[in-house]
C-alpha cells in the first residue's frame, strides 16, 4: 500500500490521524463495532447522564449513529434509492463506520478513501472480519485525486472531512467521479458568514485542535455551483447537535474541545449543516 502524493499540510494531517488513538472514537465504536469519526445529533436518553459511564458511552454512540443514518437517508441516484447495483464513495472514511452502515442498508458496493494508513488498515480488517471485503474496500488515497474511475459512482459523501481540503478542488474531484444524476451529501461544521468574515475565536480553537481549516457556509455553495453540484436539500442541524456536546462534555471521553463547540454553536458563529446536492 503506497502513500499517495500529499502536500506538506496533508502529510501533517495524515501523521495526526496515524498517531490518533482518541478514546472518544475507539471506546464508542466498541459498543457495536461501528467506528465513527464524527459527532452526534438528537436528544440523549432520559436520565442517561446519571446512569453511569457505560450508559453515557452507549448513548453517545447511538447519537453518532443517528447522525450517520441521517446522512444515508439523503443518499440516492437520479431521484431513487440506492441498491446492490450501485457504487458509492466514502470520502475521508476514517475507520469505516459509515461505509459499513451504507453497505448493510443498501447492499451497494462501497469504496472508502483516507490518507491515514492506520485508518485504512483498520477499516479493511473490519471488512474482512465482517465478510464483506469483496463489496467494501478502503484505499490509502487522497480524496482530491483518488485514482478511482470517473463517472462510476452513484453517491459520494463527506462526513466531517471537508475541512481538510480546498472545497473547489474537492467538488471538482467529486463531480468527475459522480455519474450524471448522482447524489453528493456532506454533514459539516462551517463558520457562519452572518457572524463575520473570519472564524470566531472558538472556531479558531477547533481549527487548531484538529489541524483543520473550517470553511465558511457560503464557500460550500459557491464551490458546488462551480462544479455542477446543485443543492436539493439543506438541513441546519446546529440545535440538534448541542445536546450531544453537552452530554459528551460530562463524559469520561471528553477531550477539552467540547466548550469551543458549545460556545460557537450557541453564539451563532458556527453551524452544523447537512447539504445534499445532485450532479447535473
Amino acid at each position: 500500500m503506497s502513500q499517495p502524493a500529499l502536500t506538506s499540510y496533508q502529510g501533517d494531517v495524515a501523521a495526526y490521524w496515524n498517531a490518533e488513538a482518541d478514546p472518544v472514537n475507539i471506546r464508542l465504536g466498541e459498543v457495536d463495532g461501528y467506528f465513527h469519526h464524527h459527532y452526534g445529533i438528537g436528544d440523549p436518553a432520559p436520565g442517561v447522564a446519571e446512569a453511569g459511564d457505560d450508559a453515557v458511552i452507549a448513548d453517545l454512540h447511538r447519537l453518532e449513529s443517528a447522525q450517520a443514518n441521517l446522512l444515508l437517508d439523503n443518499l440516492g441516484f437520479a431521484g431513487g434509492p440506492l441498491g446492490p447495483g450501485h457504487r458509492v464513495l466514502d470520502a475521508g472514511c476514517g475507520r469505516g463506520g459509515s461505509s459499513f452502515l451504507a453497505h448493510h442498508r443498501f447492499g451497494c458496493r462501497v469504496d472508502g478513501v483516507s490518507i491515514s494508513a492506520k485508518q485504512v488498515n483498520f477499516a479493511n480488517e473490519q471488512a474482512t472480519q465482517r465478510g464483506v471485503a469483496d463489496r467494501v474496500a478502503f484505499h490509502l488515497a487522497n480524496m482530491l485525486d483518488t485514482g478511482l474511475p470517473a463517472g462510476e459512482f452513484h453517491s459520494i459523501w463527506n462526513n466531517e472531512s471537508t475541512m481538510y481540503v480546498d472545497l473547489y478542488d474537492l467538488f471538482a474531484a467529486h463531480a468527475r467521479l459522480l455519474a450524471r444524476g448522482g447524489r453528493y451529501v456532506t454533514i459539516t461544521g462551517c463558520y457562519n458568514d452572518v457572524y463575520g468574515q473570519i472564524p470566531s475565536k472558538a472556531v479558531s480553537t477547533i481549527n487548531a485542535h484538529y489541524e483543520c481549516g473550517v470553511h465558511s457556509r457560503r464557500t460550500y455553495f459557491a464551490a458546488m455551483a462551480a462544479n455542477r453540484l446543485v443543492p436539493v436539500r439543506v438541513i441546519d442541524l446546529t440545535a440538534a447537535t448541542i445536546p450531544y456536546w453537552e452530554l459528551r462534555a460530562r463524559s469520561s471521553v471528553a477531550t477539552g474541545i467540547e466548550e469551543a463547540f458549545l460556545s460557537s454553536y450557541k453564539d451563532g458563529s458556527f453551524q452544523y449543516l447537512l447539504i445534499a446536492a445532485d450532479r447535473v
